[in-house]
C-alpha cells in the first residue's frame, strides 16, 4: 500500500474516532444538565411529598409544640369543674374506703398505677403553716384521719391530671408531655386559685376545700384544692 492511501486511511479514521462521542469541550456541559436534571427531579418529589396545613386548623395544632402553659390555661377549668363535680363529702368517703377499698374506688375513684385518685370535700379549722405550704386541717366526725391540704409556693404530683380519669397517656407525644402537664395543671390551679387566698394566714381559720388525693395510706391524705374558701 502507498504512503499515499495510508494516509488516506488514518485520516478516515481519526474522524471515525472523533466522532464517537463527545468532545472534551463538550463534557462539562453534559455533567452541568445532568445536574440539573436531577435537582429538578428531586424538587418535584419534595412538592408531591409535601402537605400544606392551614395555619390555626387542628393539624396545625397537632404539629406545633407541646406548650404546658397553654395546655393547662385550656384543660384546668373542664378539670376543676369534674372534680368538683365528683367531690365526695370526707366523712362518707372515709367510710367507704375502711369498709372496701376496691368497692369505693370503683364507687367514688380512678384507678391508678400508684393508688386511686379520689375527689373529696371538707370544711375544717386549718392548723399551723409546715415549711412546705402544707397545712394539716381538722375535720369534725374524721377523728382517724389526718387530712392535710397543699398551698404551694410547690404543688406536687399528679392528682389534678389523674382525678377525671379523662386525661390519657395516648394523648401525649411521650413521658416527659404527660409528665409535664401534670405540672400545668398544678401551675394553672396555683395561678387561678391559690393565688386569690392568702395562703400565709390560714392557721386557726376555718376553710372549706374541694380537692383530690391519692390513696396511699387510708389514714392520711394529702389533698390538692381546686378551690379553697376561707370563713
Amino acid at each position: 500500500m502507498s504512503t499515499e492511501a495510508s494516509t488516506t486511511i488514518l485520516t478516515k479514521e481519526a474522524g471515525l474516532s472523533k466522532a464517537a462521542g463527545p468532545s472534551r469541550s463538550n463534557r462539562p456541559k453534559w455533567r452541568r444538565t445532568a445536574l440539573i436534571g436531577g435537582v429538578v427531579l428531586v424538587i418535584l418529589a419534595i412538592a408531591v411529598d409535601t402537605k400544606v396545613v392551614r395555619i390555626g386548623s387542628s393539624e396545625d395544632l397537632r404539629q406545633a409544640a407541646f406548650s404546658p402553659a397553654a395546655y393547662g390555661a385550656k384543660a384546668f377549668p373542664g378539670i376543676k369543674q369534674a372534680i368538683e363535680e365528683r367531690a365526695v363529702e370526707a366523712s362518707v368517703l372515709q367510710q367507704a374506703i375502711l369498709a372496701d377499698k376496691a368497692a369505693a374506688t370503683a364507687k367514688y375513684g380512678i384507678a391508678g398505677g400508684s393508688g386511686p385518685v379520689f375527689s373529696v370535700k371538707f370544711t375544717g379549722v386549718a392548723g399551723e403553716k409546715q415549711a412546705s405550704g402544707i397545712y394539716e386541717v381538722k375535720v369534725p366526725d374524721l377523728p382517724d384521719v389526718k387530712i392535710r391540704v397543699q398551698t404551694g409556693p410547690a404543688i406536687n404530683g399528679t392528682e389534678l391530671r389523674d382525678a377525671t380519669g379523662t386525661v390519657h397517656f395516648g394523648a401525649f407525644t411521650n413521658q416527659i408531655e404527660y409528665q409535664n402537664a401534670g405540672s400545668a395543671l398544678n401551675n394553672e390551679m396555683k395561678k387561678t386559685v391559690l393565688e386569690a387566698v392568702d395562703t400565709s394566714a390560714l392557721a386557726g381559720r376555718t376553710i372549706s376545700v374541694v380537692g383530690a388525693f391519692r390513696l396511699i395510706n387510708p389514714k392520711s391524705w394529702l389533698v390538692t384544692p381546686v378551690r379553697l374558701e376561707v370563713q
